[in-house]
């Protein structure tokens, strides 16, 4: 797979930036999407991994505009397009039992940054791939998917990840024959120091940690994988 173009959502995230050192450290050159927040984390990345390695561009990965201005800077810097891609950007919310919620904000909220972000990435990316008759997708679904019920109080975010695994087990039969694999893993919590931070009761010994999700990630990337397509991956650790 190495020379291989790799795109990567959220890649200035924790587990976003171990896939894009796993990517490029296997010889693939990888264009980082993420928010005009993450810019100066995604920048030190580039330097660290090598401009010719690695670029970044910055939008809303919601919006349509953002995946036709990105998918250009792309072709520019390294060209050609994505042949693999990491759909990690995503965002969550809790709130309050779905009977007791004031608004629809957490709803729309996160269906706007699980779900949309994947449908987009899949509308740019596919027709591409398709044509090339080659590539891979991997996006980052939740535990909650399959076990809503560890996600009370936060039933937007559990639907709108499962919206985002439905998208790519729907998106994989539709490229089957040509070529392309679209695969998910179903991660329980993450050792991040974000989530270390909101939840200092709890031991993170028990958590997945972003090099291990990382790897499955990278494996279902890569030729090894190459029988795997609308999978969704349980990557619970021993939580």
């Amino acid at each position: 797979m190495a020379n291989e173009i790799a795109l990567v959502t959220g890649g200035a995230g924790a587990l976003g930036s171990a896939v894009v050192r796993l990517l490029a450290a296997r010889g693939e050159r990888v264009a980082i999407f993420d928010s005009p927040e993450a810019r100066r984390r995604a920048e030190a990345l580039v330097a660290e991994l090598g401009p010719g390695k690695v670029t970044a561009f910055f939008g809303d990965l919601a919006e349509k505009s953002t995946w036709s201005d990105g998918l250009a800077a792309v072709r520019a810097a390294f060209g050609g397009s994505p042949s693999l891609a990491a759909l990690i950007a995503g965002g969550w919310r809790g709130g309050h039992a779905i009977h007791e919620e004031p608004d629809d904000s957490i709803f729309a909220a996160m269906m706007r940054s699980n779900a949309a972000t994947v449908n987009h990435a899949l509308a740019a990316l596919l027709p591409e791939m398709a044509r090339a008759k080659r590539g891979a997708v991997v996006a980052v679904g939740s535990r909650a998917v399959e076990r809503p019920w560890t996600s009370t109080k936060a039933s937007a975010y559990a639907a709108s990840k499962a919206a985002a695994v439905a998208l790519i087990q729907v998106a994989a039969q539709e490229v089957l024959a040509d070529g392309v694999r679209l695969n998910a893993i179903l991660p329980s919590t993450m050792d991040t120091p974000a989530n270390r931070a909101s939840m200092p009761q709890v031991d993170p010994a028990k958590w997945v940690t972003v090099e291990s999700a990382a790897k499955v990630i990278g494996f279902l990337l890569s030729d090894d994988a190459k029988d795997i397509s609308g999978a969704a991956i349980p990557v619970y650790g021993r939580a």
